[in-house]
């Protein structure tokens, strides 16, 4: 294997487990934030159960939304 390792264990011993986790924290860091949909709103059911949006101002914040 002529590849360099991307992480190497310096210090310590870490379990399979350990590993497996820490990989997946990695992986789950380096996912590209531009795979998701853009632009695209929210289903209303999704909607339905977050609060009102917040008031821009806070007269606004003492009107009845």
């Amino acid at each position: 294997m002529d590849e360099e390792a991307l992480v190497s264990v310096v210090h310590g011993n870490p379990s399979t487990e350990e590993l497996a986790a820490l990989v997946v924290a990695l992986t789950s860091l380096s996912v590209n934030k531009d795979s998701r949909p853009s632009g695209s709103a929210p289903p209303m059911w999704t909607r339905s159960g977050r609060p009102p949006h917040p008031a821009a101002t806070w007269r606004e914040s003492g009107l009845p939304s």
